[in-house]
């Protein structure tokens, strides 16, 4: 459902949720992704965005998407040298080396995991039993950073390879992904707001 038009002022929504984040927060953050490559691209932007605001990360999407090859893990896991300069000399993404490096490594950590657990989508639902984590945070400040959930997560991404899987970062890509549902209980997309 998108409102982010000319009555989008009446309609109530998180706190965070400025102009620039409308599109994002009605249509994606918090609806549960099942789709690999995008599971594989969250994953690795919200690791682009340690230390960063998520809006640099936002506008640069499109730009990822477009040198990371569509986010095509079998391609990125290969990146040699040469890619990696380019990568770090294009302007449109994040260029860390740290960062970079942890998307290669990811890529090969995800091709691993797709053998074992037959990709994210499997492994990461399989955490909640299916079904999204339905929270009523009021959105003023009681939102955690992370929770023993993502501390477990994050623990076993790490155990597996996976770069840039703090318990923060892993607590926001599954708010993002739909894992947790943490739109605030006022906002039109808390699904007790959809009841009333």
């Amino acid at each position: 459902m998108s409102v982010h038009d000319a009555d989008a002022a009446a309609i109530q929504r998180c706190s965070w949720a400025n102009p620039r984040y409308l599109a994002y927060h009605d249509e994606e953050w918090g609806v549960p992704c099942h789709d690999e490559r995008r599971l594989f691209e969250m994953l690795n932007l919200e690791g682009a965005q340690a230390g960063l605001s998520w809006e640099t990360v936002l506008n640069k999407r499109d730009n990822y998407r477009i040198a990371f090859d569509g986010w095509d893990a079998e391609k990125i896991a290969r990146y040699d040298d040469a890619k990696v300069a380019e990568l770090l000399a294009n302007p449109g993404i994040i260029r860390n080396r740290l960062k970079v490096a942890a998307a290669i490594t990811n890529a090969q950590a995800y091709l691993r995991l797709r053998d074992e657990a037959g990709g994210l989508a499997p492994y990461l639902w399989a955490y909640v039993d299916g079904k999204p984590i339905l929270n009523a945070w009021t959105g003023k400040g009681d939102t955690p950073a992370k929770t023993p959930l993502s501390d477990r997560i994050s623990k076993d991404l790490s155990k597996r390879g996976f770069k840039f899987v703090g318990s923060t970062i892993i607590y926001a890509y599954m708010q993002a992904t739909g894992l947790v549902n943490d739109h605030a209980a006022g906002c039109f997309l808390h699904p007790h707001a959809a009841a009333e």
